[in-house]
């Protein structure tokens, strides 16, 4: 039986410190305990953009504006494929909650090494790093 796939998107939401969100998923969640750019499933009939910040709005409880497509990515996972797609995001209302995460924190690309990143995230993280270094 061919494995499901499923297309997730990913916000690259970026502070005035030049620091990203970075999201913990929780024991419960699977993938536990690796750390992610937070997102969702890309409903049927969505566009990219509204679904990042329909997702954002529904986990965290805060307000963005979705950019452009940073990176896309497909990951196959033992049970499934993803295509994970980041998105740049700026937050424009309300902080960020960990409702469905463990934990949230803001961290510079220089610092991305010291998290145990989920597999789909990895290239996006590594763009992101050799992104930060350049500058």
């Amino acid at each position: 039986m061919p494995k499901k796939q499923i297309s997730v998107v990913a916000a690259v939401i970026e502070n005035d410190q030049n620091e990203l969100l970075c999201a913990l998923r929780s024991p419960d969640m699977s993938l536990p305990n690796l750390w992610e750019f937070p997102g969702g499933k890309v409903e049927a009939g969505e566009d990219l953009q509204t679904a990042i910040e329909r997702e954002i709005s529904e986990e965290l409880h805060c307000n963005i504006k979705a950019g452009d497509v940073f990176h896309r990515h497909v990951h196959e996972y033992d049970a499934f494929i993803v295509e994970l797609i980041c998105i740049q995001a700026e937050l424009i209302s309300g902080e960020p909650v960990a409702t469905e995460h463990a934990k949230l924190l803001w961290l510079t690309p220089d610092l991305f090494s010291s998290l145990n990143w989920a597999p789909a995230d990895v290239p996006a993280v590594e763009e992101l790093m050799a992104k930060a270094s350049l500058s």
